[in-house]
C-alpha cells in the first residue's frame, strides 16, 4: 500500500515539475468559460510581432466545425507578453475548421516581443462561451493536455514562419488533488 501510495504521489509530482515550458494554463472547469492565465514560464525563442496576428494554441481544438470562437471577453481580462501595457482587450479567435486557437489584440503598443529564457506572459483573461463553443472547447482538451504555443500564428498555415515559444497546459478542475487525496483515503481504508 506504501508503495502505492508513493507511485501516486511520485507521478502527481511529476506532473507538477513538468510544466516549468508551460507559459498559459487553461481552465475550462468552469461550464461554458475558459479562463486563460499566464505562468512565470520562460520563452523557448526570441521573436517580436504585433499582436494583431497573435499567439497560436496548436491543436487546441483538433477536428472540428465551429465557426468562431463564440467568445466574450468577461471585464478586467489583461492577459499580454510581459514587457506590454494592457488594452484591456485580449480576444479569442478561431478561423472555422482550423485545429487550433487564437489569443490577439492585447494592447495598442506597436509590438510585442517574446526573449527566450525570460518569462513570456502576465496576467490572466476569463471568456463566456456559447455552448456549442464549450462543447467545442472541451472535446480535445482532457487535464492535463498539452500543445505548442505558437508567435506570430493565428491558423494552421502561418506555422512555417512562426516560432514555438513554449507550451499550453489544460489545468485540473478545482478540488482535483483534493479528490485526488479522497481516493488514496478510501484505498487505505478499503486495503485495512
Amino acid at each position: 500500500m506504501k508503495k502505492a501510495i508513493f507511485a501516486m504521489l511520485a507521478v502527481a509530482g511529476a506532473t507538477t515539475a513538468a510544466s516549468a515550458d508551460d507559459l498559459i494554463l487553461v481552465d475550462l472547469s468552469v461550464t461554458n468559460q475558459i479562463t486563460i492565465t499566464s505562468t512565470a514560464g520562460l520563452s523557448a525563442a526570441t521573436v517580436s510581432g504585433t499582436d494583431n496576428i497573435g499567439v497560436y494554441f496548436e491543436d487546441f481544438f483538433g477536428t472540428n466545425s465551429l465557426g468562431s470562437a463564440g467568445s466574450t471577453l468577461v471585464p478586467g481580462g489583461d492577459i499580454r507578453p510581459v514587457g506590454t501595457t494592457t488594452d484591456g482587450s485580449p480576444s479569442l479567435f478561431h478561423f472555422t475548421s482550423d485545429p487550433g486557437l487564437n489569443l490577439f489584440s492585447w494592447t495598442n503598443d506597436a509590438s510585442s516581443s517574446f526573449t527566450a529564457g525570460s518569462q513570456a506572459f502576465t496576467g490572466a483573461a476569463t471568456y463566456n462561451l456559447t455552448a456549442a463553443a464549450y462543447a467545442a472547447y472541451t472535446a480535445n482538451n482532457p487535464i492535463g493536455r498539452t500543445g505548442n504555443l505558437w508567435f506570430e500564428a493565428d491558423n494552421l498555415p502561418d506555422l512555417p514562419n512562426a516560432s514555438v515559444i513554449g507550451t499550453y497546459r489544460v489545468v485540473p478542475v478545482p478540488g482535483a488533488m483534493s479528490l485526488f487525496g479522497v481516493g488514496l483515503i478510501a484505498a487505505a481504508r478499503r486495503r485495512r
